[in-house]
């Protein structure tokens, strides 16, 4: 892939951040559900959008996309494989707004300072997660055996999300929270929307810097499950770095129109076992077994499809017999 691909598609990303924080929302408020609705129609749209650009540079190679090795040959297969992608990775992503919902619930943080800390913790995430995937398809160039290695990862890491909870917010286990406490002195109380404060000549971090630090660490936390899932659909470092990127941008809106229903898809966590089950065993029978990615699309968007079904019908049920 040409350079000035990459690098278009960096300064579109951070032409959409600056639009977000320099117009769209330059005062702290309150994201109410209407808005973060719109915002996700809105981050959805650019996506498919983008998935018809990559349709049309492959197919006709624009910038030398699919000439390269490792790139996917053809229109087709690189838009299948791009929304395969940004699928795993926007389905993946629920479960970190369940832990990012613990994160500001345990320090008390406003509605209308929490978009201001995911504005700056995906900031932190795009980085994170370029470097994560550019180390990833290296080693995937350079060592065949790393397939195998991810997949059975993924399959070990659907064992344990089936086996654990969410669990509990305890930022003194954090590391960057406690090394940021041996850095800086800690305000007891927040300081506006502001992550440092002056006091009595000393730089300052508030809790929102701490409650910063944890959305990034966990955004780590999970990148590590969900970028080789999406190595599982295809190596192509362009499409896995795109569709994960696309998806990261709507965490934000999709975190204030789902946060406080989330616990309503009672089955949605099993199905997100079972779709890491499913591209880890993919990568493990890479060798021999060769599934379409039309297929693999199709299964993992039923299978969630039945998890939110299933949510659903048990929710009715629970209210009718609550109503009776």
């Amino acid at each position: 892939m040409n350079p000035w691909a990459w690098a278009a598609f960096v300064a579109m990303v951070l032409g959409f951040l600056a639009l977000d924080l320099g117009v769209f929302n330059r005062r702290a408020h309150s994201i109410g559900l209407r808005e973060s609705l719109g915002w996700t129609a809105v981050w959805v749209a650019a996506a498919l959008l983008f998935c018809c650009l990559v349709y049309l540079m492959y197919e006709h190679h624009w910038l030398g996309a699919g000439l390269g090795a490792g790139q996917e040959p053809d229109g087709r297969r690189a838009a299948i494989k791009f929304l395969t992608g940004y699928v795993i990775e926007k389905t993946l992503s629920l479960d970190n707004i369940f832990v990012i919902a613990l994160i500001f619930a345990y320090f008390r943080i406003p509605a209308s300072y929490q978009h201001r800390v995911l504005f700056w913790g995906i900031i932190g995430a795009l980085v994170m997660r370029g470097l994560m995937i550019g180390a990833g398809a290296a080693l995937i160039r350079r060592f065949a055996w790393m397939t195998y290695a991810l997949g059975g990862f993924l399959l070990l890491t659907a064992l344990k999300m089936l086996r654990s909870g969410h669990g509990e917010v305890d930022p003194e286990r954090n590391l960057l929270v406690r090394a940021a406490r041996r850095i800086f002195p800690v305000t007891p109380a927040l300081a506006g929307p502001r992550f440092f404060v002056r006091t009595e000549g000393r730089l300052a971090a508030t809790p929102l810097l701490l409650v910063l630090l944890l959305v990034e660490s966990s955004d780590v936390i999970f990148a590590v499950d969900s970028i080789p899932a999406i190595f599982a659909i295809t190596y192509d470092p362009f499409i896995v770095f795109t569709s994960n990127i696309f998806a990261v941008l709507g965490l934000r809106s999709l975190y204030f129109a789902l946060a406080g229903v989330l616990d309503r898809f009672r089955y949605l966590r099993q199905s997100l076992v079972v779709v890491l089950a499913y591209v880890g065993s993919k990568m493990l029978l890479a060798g021999t077994v060769h599934v379409p990615a039309l297929l693999s699309l199709a299964v993992i968007c039923t299978v969630l499809g039945a998890g939110v079904l299933a949510s659903t019908i048990a929710g009715r049920r629970l209210a009718a017999v609550g109503k009776e």
